[in-house]
């Protein structure tokens, strides 16, 4: 019996099958917890994750970014670390796998995590305060030698022992600037990469049910519709969309962008936002090798253009094993305001919730001009290769954004059945091996909080917060306000300005 009444057999159901439904599964599958059931309204278990089959969540993607710079939040980079021999311990089992004892969408040549490298580059000739407290942190834990920094005699030195003859010259520059006369400043990281989400999911998903997890994944069955509480305001269940209740002693809801809209009272503290993503498709290889090995992540890293978030907030990654060069924008986090109803209290609210291409109907996927025209701008400057391949595809990607880009995971005020496990803020994913592990430490002793569990707890809006969720429906980043690029807006037939 643990402080919080649960037993190892109680009834938990986990709410949302994403980064973090899968780690809290995972990890409390491993702890000894028998009676885990994982609810989503996505048949992820047919179609693997893939975004090109009707998986639309965040956590369903080709890559996300693996990298442990995180400025003074050394908690977060220390729990990166932590995450890194479990995701070389999956590579390795994958790799000796039999295919048929792999799930679908899987196969035994897959790396679920590259360790490509991550350039980390200025665009206005100086490292930034926050490139400067990664370094100071990363030389607090003793890592200071995984770290490169371009134009610093030691560090350049370093690496031309450190890489293979030539990688150093191309994963420093992939943008040619030396070459061009332009300067060059930023940080080479090593230690990072990148992650293929929809494989990953995929794996984890099974490791779960290898462990004794319950998935129900469907529209109807699967779908989360409200839920049951006790006379007290307790939770105690979830009623789905057809309107069958389970009972359960923990809820934990873990629905990343639809979150809010499936329980509201969490607004104030999370908000649903997108991430515009756009892809180039190289010509088929025998057609096109020049670009295929430029882009390949032997040669190419994954890059942030003068910060992920910050400045011109685009970032990108090597090309898929299929030929996709995927680069996203994050300057603006857009947001998209409809009325929903409390399913359980029946009050309607003003909430951010997602639009994605297949809900909630399906439609053609378009992102916003002001994206588009941002990264044209960069890829005219830096990879001028994809100018005549042009913009292939687009996709809004819908986080879940906190007040202070920290996770959320805790009890709900005056409600021991609900957990949120939620906030992911577009930087959960590499955390998919180890979240799971102090989900598990908040839920069984929630009043003792550890460092996560402090830096996870449920908090107030306040005066200092501010990650766009004091601007509200009013503020610009309103999807109804922005204007739609067209397929002719995604060609390089005219200058875009920023």
């Amino acid at each position: 019996m643990v402080s919080t009444g649960l037993t190892k057999e109680s009834p938990i159901i986990i709410v949302g099958a994403g980064v973090f439904g899968l780690s809290s599964a995972l990890h409390l599958a491993k702890a000894g917890y028998k009676n885990i059931t994982v609810f989503d309204k996505q048949p992820y278990a047919d179609n693997a994750y893939s975004t090109t089959d009707g998986a639309d969540a965040a956590s369903a993607d080709f890559n996300k970014v693996m990298r442990m710079s995180y400025g003074e939040e050394i908690e977060y980079q220390r729990l990166a670390f932590d995450g890194i021999k479990t995701w070389d311990a999956w590579n390795k089992e994958i790799q000796s796998s039999r295919p048929e004892d792999l799930p679908r969408g899987l196969k035994p040549s897959d790396l679920i995590w590259n360790n490509c490298g991550f350039l980390r580059m200025s665009i206005d000739g100086e490292l930034s305060p926050i490139e400067r407290a990664t370094l100071a942190n990363l030389t607090r834990e003793g890592l200071r030698q995984t770290q490169f920094i371009i134009g610093d005699p030691e560090d350049e030195k370093r690496a031309r022992s450190h890489f293979r003859s030539g990688e150093w010259e191309k994963k420093s520059d992939p943008f040619g600037r030396r070459r061009q006369g332009k300067k060059l400043v930023g940080v080479f990281d090593s230690t990072a990469g990148f992650v293929e989400a929809s494989k990953a999911c995929t794996w984890v998903m099974h490791l779960c049910r290898r462990s004794g997890v319950r998935f129900i994944l469907s529209e109807k069955e699967g779908q989360v519709a409200s839920f049951i509480k006790n006379k007290s305001g307790k939770t105690t269940g979830v009623r789905t969309a057809s309107c069958t209740e389970y009972q359960a002693e923990l809820v934990v809801l873990a629905a990343g962008g639809w979150t809010p809209s499936l329980f509201p009272a969490v607004s104030s503290l999370l908000e649903t936002t997108a991430g515009s993503v756009v892809y180039f498709q190289l010509p088929p290889k025998d057609q096109a090798p020049d670009l295929w090995d430029k882009f390949s992540p032997d040669n190419f890293p994954v890059f942030a253009y003068g910060g992920w978030s910050k400045g011109h907030g685009i970032g990108g990654f090597p090309r898929t094993e299929d030929g996709i060069v995927k680069i996203g924008y994050r300057g603006t986090k857009y947001t998209n305001y409809e009325d929903v109803r409390d399913p359980t209290t029946g009050k309607t609210h003003r909430i951010s919730v997602p639009k994605t291409r297949y809900w909630p109907q399906s439609y053609d996927p378009a992102i916003t001009k002001q994206a588009v025209d941002a990264i044209k701008e960069v890829v005219k400057e830096a990879m001028p290769e994809l100018t005549a391949i042009g913009i292939t595809g687009c996709r809004n990607c819908w986080y879940i954004d906190s007040l202070d880009n920290g996770f959320l995971v805790d009890r709900v005020p005056n409600d021991d059945g609900m957990l949120i496990c939620s906030g992911g803020s577009g930087h959960g994913f590499k955390f998919l091996p180890i979240l799971g592990r102090e989900v598990v430490k908040i839920i069984e002793d929630p009043t003792a909080k550890n460092t996560y569990g402090k830096l996870w707890q449920w908090r107030t809006k306040d005066a200092s917060a501010k990650n766009g969720l004091e601007q509200g429906e009013t503020g610009p980043r309103n999807w109804k306000r922005q204007i739609m690029a067209t397929k002719e807006d995604w060609q390089f037939r005219e200058s875009s300005k920023l």
